[in-house]
């Protein structure tokens, strides 16, 4: 199939692709004027047939040996890594990521299907022995069976990657529900793999709603996990409804992460870090530093570097070269973040830099990076997730108020320190109530071969990415054998 803005990229059910119910245009919010594509949105029938789809070949695919699955996600990862270049594109003008980054994400998910390749040659099991004589005991993981996935509009091709190559390399069928916001990255991803050689039905995409899909999906009682990246109010619900029929859950949603700078860091390698951190990529990141923590001894020669920084950076089209910063993802998330910039004004902040909307040679969603001072953790501008370029400076008084500062939101996905102590880093990444602690680095960045995910109300049920994933994906058995 083709993917020219005129062509209706369909679902994929049952090894085959299929009409929706009706069709969405996907728009590039650095140039509104143009339609990336034009993408089917199923319905709860279409999940319906999906599932079924992936029911029915899951027993054959649970059987299939490590070399099949590494041959399936071999391909895949290959093809993905030879055309970063244009699925980057693609990625870039759909969700406003620049093309730098678009590419690099890209490459980041051919290089996931490619580590699951081997994952699937890698998994093992244990053989012991009992403790009564001549019994021996064999302990080895099985595959869930059909499992849900719902990703997110922020990572178009890390977050299906990083949820559907651990799941076919442990030997499960997926049913894949992407952001409706991004439906074309996931769609090239899918055509990919229907020329893979995966068994049909093993993998079926459906694109649309989430209030329509995505519930449909959750409820379905033959779906034996769900995996969800989101937003924590919608986390909530899918959890419940798993818990309801005992089906196994993962949430990823979100956070509000700390990014600490101590009196003796050094001023570049911090002000890099805020910058990344809390700007790159719109700032559209679930571990964006969007609060950022220093000492009061640095504080102003920080925010004076920051605020130099910001201005120097080019907010313009995702595809535009030299551009630092594209658009945000679309009207309703532009309108979200101006509404966060007027609160935090009205909260008491004072807006130091940026925060207008920006008129380039196209028309669309350009915002220039907030960046807040006078803020204190009680403001709703430090306490919810914006989901944009906006972040706010505390001033505290030294490492101990900083750390307490840190720790003190209901989140705890990431958490950041610049410093050259030792003494503080070493204390830090122990006492920091993150999943995930970063050292003289941005919190935004994580490699695709270890774990991520969080604490509190970021993350629950067990790490995605890396060797962790076998968990979610697989269940353990126990087997007893005697002469």
């Amino acid at each position: 199939m083709t993917t020219t803005a005129e062509t209706m990229h369909g679902l994929f059910i049952g090894g085959e692709w299929v009409t929706g119910t009706d069709v969405a245009d996907d728009v590039n919010p650095s140039d509104i004027a143009d339609v990336v594509g034009r993408y089917a949105r199923g319905d709860a029938s279409h999940i319906a047939a999906a599932v079924a789809a992936a029911k029915g070949a899951a027993p054959l695919w649970a059987l299939s040996t490590p070399q099949q699955r590494f041959d399936v996600l071999d391909f895949v990862g290959s093809e993905i890594l030879a055309r970063k270049e244009d699925l980057g594109t693609l990625l870039a003008r759909e969700e406003g990521k620049t093309l730098p980054e678009a590419v690099g994400e890209v490459g980041r998910a051919g290089a996931i299907f490619k580590f699951f390749a081997g994952e699937a040659l890698r998994t093992a099991g244990e053989h012991i022995s009992s403790v009564r004589p001549g019994i021996e005991i064999d302990i080895i993981r099985e595959p869930l069976g059909v499992v849900g996935l719902i990703t997110p509009w922020n990572f178009p091709a890390a977050i299906p990657a990083w949820k559907t190559a651990p799941a076919l390399a442990f030997g499960n069928a997926v049913v894949l529900k992407p952001a409706e916001l991004v439906p074309g990255t996931a769609w090239a991803m899918a055509e990919i793999i229907s020329r893979s050689g995966l068994p049909r039905g093993v993998f079926n995409l459906v694109t649309g709603k989430g209030s329509v899909i995505g519930e449909a999906l959750v409820a379905n009682h033959d779906v034996a996990g769900v995996s969800f990246t989101g937003s924590a109010q919608v986390g909530m619900q899918v959890a419940a409804q798993c818990a309801s029929r005992l089906s196994r859950v993962q949430l990823e949603m979100g956070g509000k992460n700390p990014l600490v700078v101590l009196d003796d860091a050094d001023i570049e390698v911090a002000v890099n870090a805020a910058v990344n951190g809390g700007f790159f990529s719109t700032g559209q990141r679930c571990t964006a530093s969007s609060r950022i923590v220093v000492t009061a001894g640095i504080h102003d020669r920080f925010v004076r570097a920051v605020t130099e920084r910001l201005a120097s950076l080019k907010v313009d089209d995702a595809l535009a070269g030299g551009t630092d910063i594209g658009p945000v993802v679309d009207a309703t998330q532009l309108e979200k973040d101006l509404r966060y910039i007027a609160l935090g004004k009205n909260e008491g902040g004072k807006l130091t830099f940026g925060g207008e909307i920006l008129r380039r040679s196209k028309e669309g969603f350009y915002l220039s990076p907030a960046l807040f001072t006078d803020t204190t953790n009680t403001m709703r501008l430090n306490t919810e997730e914006v989901f944009g370029p906006v972040a706010g400076i505390l001033r505290v008084r030294d490492y101990d108020e900083a750390l307490a500062v840190a720790n003190d939101t209901p989140f705890g996905l990431c958490a950041g320190i610049c410093t050259t102590s030792l003494k503080h880093a070493s204390h830090f990444r122990k006492n920091s109530q993150a999943g995930m602690v970063m050292v003289n680095l941005p919190t935004a960045g994580v490699d695709y071969h270890v774990p991520f995910g969080g604490k509190k109300g970021s993350s629950y049920g067990t790490r995605e990415q890396g060797r962790y994933a076998v968990e979610f994906y697989t269940s353990v058995k126990t087997c007893y054998t005697a002469p």
